[in-house]
């Protein structure tokens, strides 16, 4: 189970993940995602991942949009939320090379 809370104001809009980011979870964020993303303007957006429990491809690769298309401030609080963060602020180049 994935909870998504969004909280916005004039200057900032929050994203707080609770969950699993998996499976149809990282779907339903995908959708809410698509409706949120014309409402944010010129606003800042921080993504808040301390309670994430566990995120899969699908998941990762969800956030890793949402972060390089907003420059998103990543919230983490433990190991694992701290490296989720950093998987989805890479690149992501080199996870797909280029077939010889």
């Amino acid at each position: 189970m994935l909870r998504i809370t969004i909280e916005q104001n004039e200057k900032a809009m929050a994203i707080k993940l609770e969950g699993r980011i998996a499976g149809p979870w990282a779907a339903e964020l995908s959708r809410v995602w698509e409706r949120t993303a014309p409402s944010l303007a010129a606003r800042k957006l921080s993504i808040d991942l301390r309670d994430a429990t566990y995120s899969d491809v699908d998941g990762t690769r969800i956030l890793r949009t949402i972060y390089h298309q907003t420059g998103a401030e990543l919230v983490s609080g433990t190991p694992w939320t701290q490296y989720l963060a950093e998987e989805v602020a890479r690149d992501g180049a080199d996870q797909f090379p280029e077939e010889a």
